[in-house]
């Protein structure tokens, strides 16, 4: 908990200097919120971190006008009407609840009643992702938190603004002659936009980033490929041109009115908005123009790509018939292994997860092997997958691991669902309770069932062969036994054959 930490460490040095919390931890904390380390529903970061201020989000506008309003005179205290910022301000000034104000249930009546929490989570995520979003109160004792509004996505001349600042693309000085596995992944790559529609249950980009796209100028991106080109290591291959999901660039509703009065968290689920504009043309053109320059030998995508979007057929005739971003895609900006994250293989848990149904990685499975098969390439397609997911079951898993073994499928790109603050799957997590519906759903909270799910995924070493057996046993399900295990014979199916015979 860094942001309590330093900003107590701060208030003990210079205490009659003012603190201003940012980044990820704050953003993410910004209301009462589930911890997963700790297991316990904790209250807003301004309760328990001294700071006089939170900017929550990408915060470029907010800082900037924080800093002319200080500097024309005024004092942090009158400054409570910045947009994505925070404070904690005393009970009284909450307003009656109207349009423009929602007022959350309150913290302690949340650690009585976890609907409550399910609840509130609905109203935040819903105006997080709104283009004008209403002012989100929430008592906290004699306190309550204000939460102003998320602005707007920048312009492109905003966020070309800031991307163009002189950084220096290095580490901090204190790293020099260290190996930093992050920063040797990313310091060759370029990212392109910012924000997310995709709108999966189990991430926190929106809520930190909006589903809205702010998407660079073709000339900035292009300004900054040719800094990396000049970095002392860099040896022509630039490692991705991405963004939060990578093929969003300049994607968003052909109608901005509708958008303007749009509170789903997203565009893609349960299926594609007929407003949305999945034109890839302008992403082509920005991997066209990378791969020109002489110093470029090839332009990776090492960013996660939507293939439910690269898919859907827009209704536009000449977007759909131009749209070749699959074939480019996998054709030429494919390092060897393209990861792409289907997360699981059964419906109901999928819809939960807010993702596509695994029908459609088939559909993109096929569209990668014919492209490799007439490329003469010989590429691999790397799925990502999750366990214990809320909604997910034990034998859920293991439909999985007989469906990824059709597919000679070893998986390695997997992880067990951790918690994290202000997303749709912790809030199922910790409540029991879906926010938008108020259903009870099942959740592998324990040790064991988390365990009994993610050895699901490694049912091809020798070493968990006997507990998958004996589970599947338990579940009554030789069938999918069989299908991992094709030399299976079940120890009691002499006794049940008998059995049947004497009846």
């Amino acid at each position: 908990y860094p942001t309590i930490v330093y900003s107590q460490i701060l208030k003990r040095l210079y205490p009659d200097v003012p603190v201003i919390a940012g980044g990820i931890e704050a953003s993410l904390r910004r209301v009462s919120h589930y911890d997963y380390w700790q297991d316990r529903l904790r209250p807003s970061i301004l309760v328990d971190a001294p700071v006089d201020m939170i900017v929550y989000g990408m915060g470029e506008i907010p800082v900037t006008q924080i800093a002319d309003r200080l500097a024309a005179g005024e004092s942090l205290s009158s400054l409570t009407d910045i947009p994505q910022t925070a404070l904690l301000l005393t009970a009284d000034v909450t307003p009656a609840p109207d349009n423009d104000n929602i007022i959350l249930a309150s913290f302690e009546t949340c650690l009585r009643d976890k609907r409550s929490q399910a609840t509130n989570f609905k109203h935040v995520e819903q105006q997080s992702n709104r283009m004008h979003g209403a002012t989100i109160w929430q008592p906290h004792g004699k306190k309550t938190v204000k939460i102003n509004p998320m602005l707007p996505p920048m312009t492109t001349k905003e966020i070309d603004a800031s991307f163009d600042l002189p950084y220096t693309r290095l580490p901090h000085p204190r790293y020099r002659n260290k190996t930093i596995p992050a920063w040797e992944m990313i310091k060759h790559s370029v990212n392109l936009h910012r924000g997310c529609f995709g709108g999966c249950a189990f991430c926190t980009i929106s809520a930190h980033q909006g589903k809205f796209i702010a998407s660079r100028s073709k000339e900035s991106i292009l300004r900054e490929v040719k800094q990396v080109t000049r970095m002392a290591d860099f040896k022509g291959y630039i490692s991705d041109l991405g963004g939060p999901s990578a093929n969003m660039y300049r994607m968003g509703g052909r109608d901005l009115s509708v958008c303007e009065k749009c509170m789903r968290p997203s565009c893609l689920h349960p299926k594609p908005c007929p407003n949305l504009n999945n034109d890839h043309a302008p992403l082509l053109d920005i991997y066209k123009a990378v791969d020109s320059l002489p110093e470029v030998k090839k332009s990776f995508i090492g960013s996660g790509v939507r293939y439910d979007l690269s898919m859907h057929e827009s209704g536009n005739e000449q977007i759909d018939r131009t749209n070749r971003y699959n074939e480019e895609l996998i054709t030429r900006h494919v390092s060897g292994r393209l990861k792409v994250a289907p997360e699981h293989t059964i419906d109901h848990v999928l819809d939960i997860m807010r993702k596509p149904s695994f029908k459609q990685f088939y559909e993109f499975k096929k569209i990668f092997d014919r492209i490799n098969r007439t490329q003469g390439l010989k590429q691999q397609l790397i799925p990502y997958f999750i366990s214990s997911h809320p909604g997910c079951h034990e034998i859920d898993m293991a439909e999985l691991a007989a469906e990824t073994r059709d597919l000679n499928m070893h998986l390695e790109q997997v992880q067990d669902f951790t918690p994290t603050p202000m997303t749709v799957a912790t809030e199922i997590y910790y409540t029991g309770y879906h926010p938008y519906t108020g259903e009870k759903v099942y959740c592998a909270t324990r040790p064991e069932e988390k365990q009994s799910q993610r050895r699901f995924f490694f049912w091809y070493d020798p070493a968990y062969r006997a507990d998958i057996t004996r589970a599947l046993q338990r579940l009554h399900r030789p069938d999918i036994i069989r299908k991992l295990f094709p030399a299976y014979r079940d120890p009691h199916q002499n006794d049940r054959n008998k059995s049947k015979k004497r009846r």
